[in-house]
């Protein structure tokens, strides 16, 4: 198997990865249009006073959003069967590779790690694999194509904007490195409570695999429950300077507004403006979020395949 998570998706859909793409770029540009007809309709309801213009430009806003959330339908589907593909893929490789060994051990421990390795690591895997290219593509491409149009309506308003997302680019990746930690931990402790559940014995080795699963469960609760203080945390902050960034907009551009600078439809837009960066924004710290782990998960994925191919259990991973 391929040693990197992006080799493993090439190897699987680079071509579906091409088309799916191609999807996505139609879908953020039929996610920027908005912005522009949501400035025009309220200039021509506030300012010309134009009934004719207004409906025949809602019209087109409707035929737009109708379009976009059906290009989303199908890009969404498409992603679906790439992760079930990979899923498949990778259950299969790690199936053959177990089965194919002539005197590998039937002990409880690699039994363990073989129903880890073939029902539960591919699905996360394969999940990723879905989004891997089209999501990057999909919300950078928002991102760029809406500080575009906001940087060519208002320059000053748009750099506000960016410079308010700034600290984002500091804590993110400082709190993504520590849920990736907790990961690959929870995973190694997660195949030795499957290996637990397998082993047999007498009384005695009972009560000592019980005592152990019990500190393994507790250890993996003491992971879970970080990892859901660091997301959280992070997306507290994250919403935090959204809503100050709305802030900013409304008083800077209520203060053009009053000095005859700019339109109400403009200042309109850019509040908009801000709540579409916000979403894909969002969405593209949760892709980095998951391709971290990801290849977290899959580093341990291929380790633990190598190890089976050398005739050892693969309990752990460097």
């Amino acid at each position: 198997m391929p040693p990197t998570l992006f080799g493993f998706v090439w190897r699987v859909s680079a071509t579906s990865q091409f088309w799916v793409s191609l999807v996505a770029i139609v879908v953020f540009v039929l996610n920027t249009a908005p912005l522009e007809m949501q400035r025009r309709i309220l200039n021509a309801a506030v300012l010309h006073g134009d009934l004719g213009m207004m409906l025949g430009l809602a019209v087109a806003y409707a035929c737009i959003v109708l379009s976009e959330g059906l290009v989303k339908l199908l890009m969404n589907i498409y992603r679906s069967w790439i992760g079930e593909k990979a899923v498949r893929a990778l259950r299969l490789a790690a199936s053959a590779l177990v089965d194919s060994m002539p005197e590998r051990s039937v002990s409880a421990a690699v039994q363990g790690v073989e129903l880890s390795l073939i029902l539960a690591e591919p699905e996360p895997i394969g999940g990723f694999v879905g989004v891997a290219v089209s999501e990057l593509v999909l919300q950078v491409g928002i991102l760029l194509s809406v500080f575009g149009y906001m940087f060519y309506v208002q320059p000053l308003l748009a750099l506000v904007c960016l410079l308010i997302f700034s600290p984002q680019f500091v804590f993110v990746p400082l709190m993504q490195r520590a849920i990736n930690r907790r990961v690959q931990s929870r995973i190694a402790i997660l195949r030795e409570a499957s290996t637990g559940v397998l082993v047999a014995g007498n009384r005695e080795a009972e009560v000592t695999r019980a005592l152990k699963q019990e500190l393994r469960f507790a250890e993996i609760f003491s992971l879970n429950l970080g990892i859901v203080k660091l997301r959280y945390s992070m997306k507290f902050l994250m919403n935090v300077t959204h809503n100050l960034g709305k802030v900013i907009v409304l008083g800077v551009g209520g203060w053009y507004v009053i000095n005859g600078e700019a339109e109400v439809g403009t200042v309109v837009a850019f509040v908009s403006g801000l709540n579409n960066v916000h979403d894909p924004w969002s969405d593209l710290v949760y892709w980095y979020q998951d391709m971290t782990v990801t290849s977290t998960r899959y580093r341990t994925f291929v380790a633990a395949m190598a190890n089976f191919a050398q005739g050892r259990a693969p309990l752990s991973v460097d």
